[in-house]
C-alpha cells in the first residue's frame, strides 16, 4: 500500500504554481502528475487530499538542538523529531554539544541508533571539531566521518585559537568535508546576556558586542581561503559579519552561510522586558542588523535558514536574563513566521522561502534531498496557507516551551508531513 498526495500545488524558485498528484511507495516518489486530467486510481491506497494546499520538499533545518545524550530534560531526540515533524522538517542536523559531546563513534552511532528507534525524521549528527568542545585538540576526524557525521562545528562555543581552526579546516578539507563555526570571540562576550545596543543601556546590562561574531568570520574566512576547505557560518546575525561573507565570496573563498528566522524578524528593540525567552546567541541584534541579515539573504550573501532549535527548560529559563541560558525553540514556528511576515506581505515569494528551506540547504551541504521529482526520496510538507492560527504553549510538541512567539497569529501551517515514505506528522 502507497500513498496518494493529491490535488496540491507545488512552487519553484520562479514563484510558477502547478497542480500536482504524488504517489509515493517504498519510501521513494513513484509518480507525478499534472491534475488537470483525470483524477487518479487511489483505491487501496491512502489518501491526503492538499486541496488548495502547498505541497513543498520536506524542509532541511541544518541546525538544531536535540539535547540528547545528558540533556533530557530538555528535549529528548523523540520529542526533538516529533517537534520537527510538527514544523514541516524531515531532515534535521544536530548539533555535538550535548554530554557526553559528539566527539567519539560510540556517541555518533548513540545518535543514529536513538533516531532510528524514534523513527519518522531523518537526524544527521555533526562532529565536534575538539575533544569535548574544550578547543586543545582534534577529535578523531576520520573516525567520526566514518561513524556517519556531515561535517565538523564545535557549535554552542567558537574555536578560539585560529591554529587551531586552520589545523582542523586542512584535515577537513583533506576529507571533502565541511567546517560548520558558531563564531564568538570570548574575550569580548563574558558577562554579557543581550546584544550591546538599546536594550542592554536600558536595563544597565553588558552588551554583546557586533565585532564578537564578525572577528572569528573574518579570521575563518582567511583560513578557508588559505586552506579550500568548505567553510560555513553559523546563525549570521550582524551587519558586519554579511560584509565579511559578502566579500569572501566576491573573492572566491568557499563560504556559506545561513540565518534564523528571529534574527530576521526581531531586534533588541522588541524586547518586552527581562524575559529570558527572549534570550538567545547570537542575541537579537540592532534593526540595522537585521536589515542586513535580510538583505544578505535575499541578495544570496546568506545561503540558508535554519532554526537553532534550542529547547530549554521553564525552570532554568525562569532564573532571568543573567542567569538564564541561551536558546529559543525554533521547529514548529519556522515556516509560519517567515510566510507570515514576508510571502503574505508581498516582500519575498513563496518559491523563494521554500527553496532556502528545502533545495538550498540540500546544495550547500551535497544531499540528495529537497526535490520532489520521480525516485527521490518522499520528504513532502503539505502546508496550509490560509488559516490563521494563534501560537498557543499548550500545542507546542516540543519538550520545552522556551519560545518569544507565544500568542503571534500565523499563517502558513505544516498540515502534514511525510519522511521517508511515513506519515510522521498529520
Amino acid at each position: 500500500m502507497g500513498i496518494w498526495v493529491v490535488n496540491g500545488f507545488t512552487v519553484n524558485a520562479l514563484d510558477e504554481r502547478v497542480k500536482r498528484h504524488f504517489f509515493i511507495e517504498d519510501g521513494k516518489i513513484a509518480k507525478v502528475l499534472e491534475a488537470d486530467g483525470a483524477a487518479p486510481d487511489t483505491a487501496g491506497h491512502t489518501v491526503i487530499d492538499a486541496a488548495g494546499k502547498l505541497v513543498a520538499p520536506g524542509f532541511i533545518d541544518m541546525h538544531v538542538h536535540l539535547r540528547e545524550p545528558g540533556f533530557e530534560h530538555k528535549e529528548t531526540i523523540a520529542t526533538g523529531t516529533r517537534s520537527a515533524a510538527r514544523g514541516g522538517f524531515t531532515t534535521v542536523a544536530c548539533m555535538p554539544n550535548t554530554r557526553p559531546v559528539i566527539d567519539t563513534p560510540e556517541t555518533v552511532r548513540y545518535i543514529l541508533d536513538k533516531a532510528a528507534e524514534a523513527g519518522g525524521v531523518r537526524v544527521l549528527p555533526y562532529g565536534s571539531i575538539t575533544k569535548n568542545e574544550l578547543g586543545r585538540e582534534l577529535t578523531d576526524f576520520a573516525a567520526l566521518k566514518e561513524a556517519g557525521v556531515v561535517g565538523f562545528t564545535d557549535d554552542g562555543v567558537g574555536v578560539q585559537s585560529a591554529q587551531m581552526m586552520k589545523d582542523a579546516m586542512a584535515l577537513a578539507h583533506s576529507m571533502d568535508m565541511p567546517i560548520i563555526a558558531h563564531c564568538e570571540d570570548n574575550t569580548l562576550v563574558e558577562g554579557a546576556p543581550v546584544t550591546d545596543g538599546a536594550f542592554a543601556r536600558k536595563h544597565g546590562l553588558k552588551g554583546i558586542p557586533n565585532e564578537s561574531e564578525a572577528i572569528h568570520v573574518g579570521r575563518d574566512a582567511l583560513l578557508a581561503e588559505a586552506t579550500g576547505v568548505h567553510y560555513h557560518v553559523c546563525h549570521v546575525s550582524t551587519e558586519m559579519s554579511v560584509r565579511l561573507i559578502r566579500l569572501a565570496k566576491q573573492n572566491g573563498v568557499r563560504i556559506t552561510a545561513e540565518v534564523c528566522p528571529h534574527h530576521l524578524l526581531l531586534s533588541d528593540e522588541d524586547i518586552p522586558g527581562l524575559d529570558a525567552n527572549w534570550k538567545m546567541n547570537p542575541p537579537l541584534r540592532t534593526p540595522r542588523d537585521v536589515q542586513a541579515v535580510i538583505e544578505g539573504l535575499e541578495d544570496g550573501t546568506i545561503d540558508i535558514i535554519v532554526t537553532d532549535h534550542a529547547p530549554h527548560s521553564e525552570e532554568e529559563k525562569e532564573k532571568g536574563m543573567m542567569l538564564a541560558p541561551f536558546g529559543i525553540l525554533g521547529f514548529e514556528t519556522a515556516f509560519p513566521l517567515l510566510y507570515s511576515k514576508f510571502v503574505a506581505t508581498g516582500k519575498w515569494t513563496l518559491g523563494f522561502l521554500v527553496e532556502r528551506m528545502t533545495a538550498k540547504p540540500a546544495q550547500v551541504f551535497g544531499l540528495p534531498y529537497g526535490t520532489l521529482e520521480v525516485g527521490s526520496a518522499a520528504d513532502l510538507t503539505v502546508v496550509d496557507l490560509d488559516t490563521p492560527r494563534e501560537v498557543l504553549k499548550e500545542e507546542i510538541v516540543s519538550k520545552s516551551k522556551n519560545t518569544p512567539f507565544i500568542g503571534w497569529q500565523l499563517q502558513g501551517w505544516p498540515v502534514a508531513t511525510i519522511a521517508s515514505g511515513n506519515i510522521v506528522w498529520s
